[in-house]
């Protein structure tokens, strides 16, 4: 497979008839299980970020990027299972997650699966000598020790800010920064350069986590399309919680004692606005982000796509 370049848009829907392929055209004891996800992937956002970040001078996108870009995806569908299967979700995305669909025991080793199909996917990758300064498999390792991370600090009510946002930054900001990187480096970006796509590509994830805290304390069930205030009840520990037992102490021995419920906790989340202050810390990492765009000087199409997504991260707060 040559390293050919084609328009964003051609390379987008490869991108899509390579993941598709994994989820319907593998082994059917595999795709028996996993040919109906190829319906929930949801907008792709990683990999469009992978596709914006390689674009040359005339918009075009490597065959590597295309390849990174599904490896992307199909890491981000194992995370997902994995995911639904420690939270025990009923539904992912509007639909019913593989964990309840076909058991945990089959949404295990599905996941596992994925994973290694990932992993595969770079196999292809023609001009591997480019991407020495790419470990997959470390952003891999990031991925698994900021979900553990979090999974030792469930109900851990004296969880700092410093220590959140560290867990974040493996939890979801790192499959962002491998995005941004993987598409920096197929597009010939020099390390300075790769760099910047590196921390433009962290911060973004670092909103999207922060949007995603906020989902359970003020949007409805119906338009997450998951769950709401699952993560207290989960023992699940995010900034809006943080900053309220930071803001009234008096309730960590409530919380430790298993007497604050997920109502009174919704109520005193917004008495003490940790949503509020979750966005201010959302729009720290916004404005690093759009320096860093300025930094880069972007060509217009990349700008449009990689800004669009940044926006759509933070305006999650705005409505």
């Amino acid at each position: 497979m040559t390293n050919l370049k084609v328009d964003y848009d051609t390379a987008l829907q490869n991108v899509k008839k390579e993941t598709t392929g994994i989820l319907r055209m593998g082994p059917s004891l595999v795709t028996g299980y996993t040919a109906y996800m190829a319906d929930t992937m949801g907008k792709m956002l990683r990999a469009r970020a992978v596709l914006a970040s390689s674009m040359d001078s005339d918009g075009l996108v490597p065959q590597d990027a295309v390849l990174f870009a599904s490896a992307i995806e199909i890491l981000h569908l194992a995370t997902l299972v994995h995911d639904d299967i420690m939270d025990d979700a009923d539904t992912r995305r509007g639909q019913v997650s593989l964990q309840k669909k076909s058991g945990k025991r089959n949404a295990v080793i599905c996941g596992d699966y994925l994973l290694a199909a990932a992993m595969n996917q770079l196999a292809k990758v023609k001009y591997q000598e480019k991407y020495e300064n790419f470990q997959f498999s470390k952003y891999i390792q990031n991925i698994a020790l900021g979900e553990l991370r979090q999974t030792v600090n469930n109900r851990n009510y004296r969880l700092s800010v410093h220590r959140y946002l560290s867990i974040i930054d493996g939890k979801t900001a790192a499959l962002f920064e491998a995005s941004y990187h993987s598409g920096a480096l197929a597009g010939d970006a020099d390390a300075k350069r790769a760099n910047l796509f590196k921390k433009l590509g962290r911060y973004t994830g670092v909103i999207f986590q922060l949007t995603d805290d906020c989902i359970d304390f003020d949007t409805s069930e119906e338009q997450a399309l998951k769950p709401v205030m699952s993560d207290y009840e989960n023992g699940v520990i995010t900034l809006p919680i943080i900053h309220t037992f930071q803001e009234d102490p008096s309730l960590l021995a409530k919380a430790e004692a298993g007497q604050l419920s997920k109502e009174q906790m919704l109520e005193e989340v917004k008495s003490h606005e940790g949503v509020k202050y979750t966005h201010a810390v959302a729009e720290h990492f916004y404005k690093k982000a759009l320096s860093i765009i300025d930094k880069l000087e972007l060509q217009k199409d990349q700008e449009e796509i990689l800004g669009g997504i940044l926006h759509k991260a933070y305006v999650g707060f705005k409505g």
